[in-house]
């Protein structure tokens, strides 16, 4: 056949560059092909090419769009709502007037005040949250858990939405044999960033009592930081100095540092009793500095699954972050027991 062809001849692929299937765009995004479509339908956030007039072909400006999209969708925007931010983001329709668009910074579709989050908004909180792990969404992600830590705190962000998110993947990792390990990966270690950088603001307020400052570590063995990590962004919230020593501190190194700091708490996490020693806890909580008829030893608090059943009498066994947060503002400045020798 020439290259002029006739007027029947079949029409020729669209080249590379034209952009990517259905399919393939929704894999990529974590949604199905069928929610594209009807976006596509109700919205009009669809491709700008299609192929012989059937097969959709999505270029790099839609994908962004539609990245766009699902990243409003699950913070909480309504889909209307959603593909008109995203068609004025990119290009396709002029901006909105009136009050800032839900491409904002600020929470989206509604104001929400500093404390508690109330129960209807942490459940949709957390379903946006896993939607976009789901999607691998990382920018997504990362911009959900920051703006909630700055919206409501971290305790709040923590008890009402990290640990329901987390429970929720784990779940869905356990019956589905193993499929959403990344997904669990991906939402951890953006939890573990959010929370670090919660810790990041001036020095703490507390700093000029003269206390030694709150130790936090894994006992050996154990890998689980998470939970140690929000403690240790709460107590940086609330202006206590810590020293985090993250997971698995070998025995010597743990108690040549309370040596050192003279701290005025230690707190030790086991996330299971295969990893809690109580013979560990006692020797920390006996370890003592300071000048002979004063001398000092620090308030020793328990976290963690680990230690249930263990017998931990002189020691705190908080049931949660508030708990914890509470029990040790109770006793920095003072918690240092004395130990008269």
């Amino acid at each position: 056949m020439s290259e002029s062809g006739s007027s029947g001849r079949l029409a020729e692929p669209p080249p590379p560059e034209a952009g990517v299937t259905t399919g393939a765009l929704a894999r990529r995004l974590g949604v199905s092909p069928t929610t594209l479509r009807s976006w596509d339908r109700r919205y009009g956030v669809g491709p700008a090419v299609r192929a012989d007039g059937r097969h959709r072909r999505w270029t790099p400006q839609d994908v962004a769009m539609l990245e766009t999209m699902c990243r409003l969708t699950s913070s909480g925007v309504p889909p209307a709502e959603a593909a008109r931010a995203a068609k004025e983001a990119a290009g396709a329709l002029p901006p909105s007037p009136g009050p800032a668009s839900a491409t904002g910074t600020g929470a989206p579709g509604r104001s929400r005040a500093a404390g508690a989050l109330p129960l209807g908004n942490a459940r949709q909180e957390c379903r946006g949250l896993a939607r976009a792990a789901v999607r691998l969404d990382a920018p997504a992600v990362e911009q959900q858990l920051a703006s909630l830590v700055e919206l409501h705190g971290v305790v709040a962000t923590w008890e009402d939405v990290m640990v329901p998110t987390l429970h929720a993947v784990g779940r869905k990792w356990e019956s589905s044999g193993d499929r959403y390990v990344e997904v669990e990966h991906l939402l951890s270690w953006h939890m573990s960033t959010a929370l670090r950088r919660a810790t990041w603001p001036a020095g703490p307020k507390t700093a000029d009592t003269g206390a030694g400052p709150v130790v936090l570590a894994c006992v050996p063995g154990e890998q689980h930081t998470l939970p140690l990590e929000a403690l240790n962004a709460g107590l940086a919230e609330a202006g206590l100095p810590t020293r985090m020593f993250g997971s698995a501190v070998p025995a010597e190194a743990l108690t040549a540092a309370v040596g050192r700091l003279g701290p005025s708490a230690v707190v030790l996490w086991s996330q299971a009793r295969s990893t809690a020693s109580l013979p560990l806890a006692r020797h920390v909580a006996g370890t003592r500095w300071g000048v002979k008829g004063a001398r000092r030893r620090p308030v020793v608090v328990l976290g963690g699954p680990g230690w249930a059943g263990h017998r931990t009498q002189g020691m705190l066994r908080p049931p949660g972050l508030r708990d914890a947060l509470a029990a040790l503002a109770g006793t920095y400045g003072t918690g240092a027991q004395e130990a008269h020798t």
